[in-house]
Order: C-alpha cells, then sequence, then structure tokens
C-alpha cells in the first residue's frame, strides 16, 4: 500500500520495478483516481485499467444522492427539509434491495408510485443493478449482471457526446474500465415507463445516471441476488 496517492507516487513505484515485471501485468484494479489512471497510461500502456466493485457502487451511490438532491431542488424549490419524500428516503435509496425491511419496502412504493420522481428510480435501479452484479456467487453471474448496466451507460455517454455542443473537437480518451460510469444529465427522449424498460433497448432519460429501474417491491420486481 502506497501512503501517498498520488500521480508521482504510484509512477515512482512503477518504475522502482524492473521492465520484465511491468511487461507481465495485464489489469491494473483502481478507484477513479486521476493521478492512478494517468500514472498507469504512461508506466503500463499495454495493461487495462479497471474499476473495482467497491468503487464502482460507492460512485454510482455518489450519483444516486447528485440526483437525489438536485431533483430536490427542481421540485421544492430548496434543499431537503423534514418531511420531503426524498429527504426521508435519503438513507433507504442507498441500502441494499436485498437488506430493505417492510417499512423501507413500503416507503420506496409509495416514492415511486407516481412519475415525480422517476429520475431518481431510474438512477437507483441503476446503483441496486451493481450491487446485485457484485454480490454474484462467481465471476460469470456477476458478468451477466453488469454487462447491461455497462453497455447502457456506454451508449449514454456516446449520446452525450455525439448531442455535446463541442462534440467537434475530437473525444477524449478514457481509460478502458470493466465498470462505466457517467455523471451528467442524458439528452431527453420520451421517456417510457420505468418498470417496462428493458437494458438491451435502453433509450436515455435525462437523469444522473439514466438506466432501466429494478422497482421496488410489489409494483415490480428486485434485482435478483
Amino acid at each position: 500500500m502506497l501512503d501517498d496517492r498520488s500521480k508521482k507516487a504510484f509512477k515512482d513505484w512503477l518504475t522502482e520495478r524492473d521492465q520484465a515485471w511491468r511487461d507481465g501485468i495485464e489489469v491494473v484494479a483502481m478507484n477513479d483516481s486521476a493521478g492512478f489512471t494517468t500514472a498507469t497510461t504512461e508506466e503500463l500502456p499495454d495493461a487495462v485499467a479497471v474499476m473495482d466493485p467497491f468503487h464502482a457502487v460507492r460512485l454510482a451511490g455518489e450519483a444516486l444522492d447528485e440526483c437525489r438532491r438536485r431533483f430536490q431542488q427542481e421540485l421544492r424549490g430548496h434543499r431537503g427539509r423534514r418531511g420531503d419524500p426524498l429527504q426521508t428516503a435519503r438513507r433507504t435509496l442507498r441500502t441494499g434491495a436485498h437488506l430493505l425491511t417492510e417499512r423501507q419496502q413500503q416507503l420506496l412504493d409509495k416514492l415511486f408510485a407516481g412519475d415525480q420522481h422517476v429520475q431518481v428510480e431510474v438512477t437507483w435501479g441503476m446503483h441496486q443493478r451493481l450491487i446485485a452484479a457484485c454480490r454474484a456467487l462467481n465471476r460469470a453471474a456477476g458478468r451477466r449482471k453488469a454487462e447491461p448496466v455497462i453497455d447502457a451507460l456506454t451508449e449514454v455517454s456516446r449520446r452525450r457526446w455525439s448531442n455535446s455542443a463541442s462534440s467537434a473537437a475530437p473525444c477524449p480518451s478514457a481509460p478502458r474500465t470493466s465498470w462505466s460510469t457517467s455523471t451528467g444529465p442524458a439528452p431527453a427522449t420520451a421517456r417510457p415507463k420505468p418498470s417496462t424498460v428493458d437494458l438491451s433497448t435502453f433509450e436515455a432519460w435525462p437523469s444522473a445516471l439514466a438506466i432501466s429501474p429494478t422497482t421496488p417491491p410489489k409494483h415490480s420486481s428486485r434485482p435478483a441476488d
């Protein structure tokens, strides 16, 4: 473990290893540190940089919080206050579906009963699907659960770039990762009912992390463990 998480510290550590050792590295698992990513690209150009599941789920949870706060502001015109539905559900939204109590399930049923909080619902669904992928009993099962999420988010990212005002400029290269994340709004399209969206035919929604949700118990099914 390195005491310093800077690019220089990691790059120096890599350069201290002999070339044969570096040539044998195929995959580098890391968090979202720009310094680590850059150092890996420069010192291990043939290695694939991946984000480990823990940090992927953490980033998804942070994006869910960001989405919830943004729509709280848009709907209510102020930050979350006691009694506001999104504020009341803030901790429940971050809880894994497999750990929800009956009371929490009822809270999510009520929160997602209509379309008012649909952007939060689809972001919650993405977060839950990543959790389910990480809890898979073996790598193959986890990959099957994660790939539709990655594919959908990759499509969102592609559409955002193609519709961006700066799309004429070259798209910056990003390290190849085994988990894709996106934290900006997706281009708006006609929004289908969340419970009927198929990840394989994903249509981007205006959301912090747009993805087909797994809706709460009672009116739809949870992610499979």
